[in-house]
């Protein structure tokens, strides 16, 4: 069964995550993505830790099911080697700071012009317009400026950043549905669309809560720890074995069935949590009742008893714990990949299952240059020429053993 974007062909001009996710995540769909890199050290996550025989784990996680060219974008004959491969491909994803690519001949307008039917995705901090177009905006900062991090945390206490990279993730799961409407208006006869997506607009998208609160009544979300913003009780309990327990019950069927396996069956009554709004009003009433019951269980009695009554709830698990789930074991979403240096290794599966044409991994992150030779030669170079473009140094050949 084909892989659903098998014959789409995505040129990548990505780095460290939100672009290169993105191509990732159009590659596991079966996307021959292109990923040209700078000589020399290519993307930067190749130099993240941890290494495994001198290779970057971190770059192997985003970057598998490409194939990489590398070419110094300096020279205007690379440049020209960049537009040949735009003739015929489907997808141009960068996510440069804005106007670097346009100073090398190689902005949206340029490649349409050899190409008008192309999709040309250009992701990046601030976005292609307005003042701060140009302003430097890691994941951090993206937080920083989005307002994520000011409802990160517990009052009164410095905000605390995410466990993982929330501003590049959403930025690369925006971008690749972003992609993906433009191919299918390539479908549709509706022509190439160029695309911007900034870090900072997904961010502010993905607060769905805090932004519809604010700008219904004009107040300020504050930071809650690990209350929930609208339901209560609706967080982390630490129990008598100092495991915590995530507990969430958003209506009113599920709370009841909460207080009845701790045994506060009694203040279901209690006109102070007759409604979702009221439970939530008088949140610290509640949890005076409710955190003193779980404080007596176990979390495993507890969890147990909570499934079964159906009510939503999981011990807090570590990364090693995940994978050692018998759920996530059952549902193979850790895979071995096999690489040329790294040797066998796992890797996490794309996380969409279909019926048919599951996205696979079908190659292993490429080495730098991995396929400077194999790409060139299906652009027509003869062994001479790409000799050549090797010793003027505008492209890097990797001899993979």
């Amino acid at each position: 069964m084909a892989l659903p974007l098998e014959g789409i062909r995505v040129l990548e001009l990505g780095n460290f995550i939100a672009g290169p996710f993105c191509g990732m995540l159009l590659g596991d769909m079966g996307a021959d993505v292109i990923k040209i890199e700078r000589p020399s050290k290519g993307d930067q996550t190749r130099a993240m830790p941890p290494l495994v025989a001198g290779e970057s784990a971190s770059f192997a996680a985003l970057n598998r099911n490409k194939r990489s060219l590398v070419l110094d974008l300096k020279q205007k004959e690379a440049q020209d080697i960049v537009l040949e491969l735009a003739k015929e491909a489907d997808v141009f994803l960068e996510n440069n700071r804005p106007g670097v690519l346009e100073s090398l001949g190689l902005g949206a307008e340029e490649v349409k012009r050899v190409n008008p039917k192309i999709v040309y995705t250009s992701v990046s901090g601030f976005g292609q317009t307005g003042p701060d177009r140009k302003r430097a905006g890691v994941n951090l900062i993206i937080e920083a400026f989005s307002g994520t991090l000011s409802v990160t945390g517990r009052p009164d206490e410095m905000p605390i950043r995410p466990g993982i990279q929330t501003a590049d993730i959403f930025g690369a799961m925006f971008a690749t549905y972003a992609t993906l409407c433009g191919l299918i208006s390539v479908l549709q006869n509706r022509g190439g669309r160029t695309i911007d997506v900034s870090l900072v607009e997904a961010s502010i998208a993905a607060a769905a809560w805090e932004t519809a609160s604010y700008l219904a009544t004009g107040e300020v979300p504050e930071r809650m720890g690990d209350r929930h913003r609208l339901n209560a009780p609706y967080q982390l309990f630490e129990t008598s074995d100092h495991q915590y327990l995530a507990i969430g019950t958003p209506n009113d069927q599920l709370f009841e069935r909460l207080m009845v396996c701790l045994g506060l069956k009694e203040s279901l009554g209690d006109p102070r949590f007759a409604s979702y709004v009221l439970r939530k009003q008088n949140e610290t009433d509640l949890l005076g009742l409710v955190i003193p019951a779980i404080q007596s269980l176990d979390s495993a009695s507890l969890e147990g008893m909570l499934r079964e009554a159906g009510v939503p709830c999981a011990r807090m698990n570590n990364i090693k714990e995940v994978f050692e789930d018998p759920h996530v074991i059952d549902r193979k979403v850790a895979v071995k990949v096999n690489h040329p240096t790294m040797g066998e290794m796992r890797a996490v599966r794309n996380p969409v299952l279909m019926a048919e044409g599951s996205p696979i991994i079908r190659r292993h992150a490429p080495m730098l240059g991995e396929h400077s030779v194999e790409i060139l030669r299906e652009l027509g170079k003869s062994a001479e020429e790409i000799r050549l473009l090797e010793s003027q140094g505008i492209v890097l050949v990797q001899k993979v053993q």
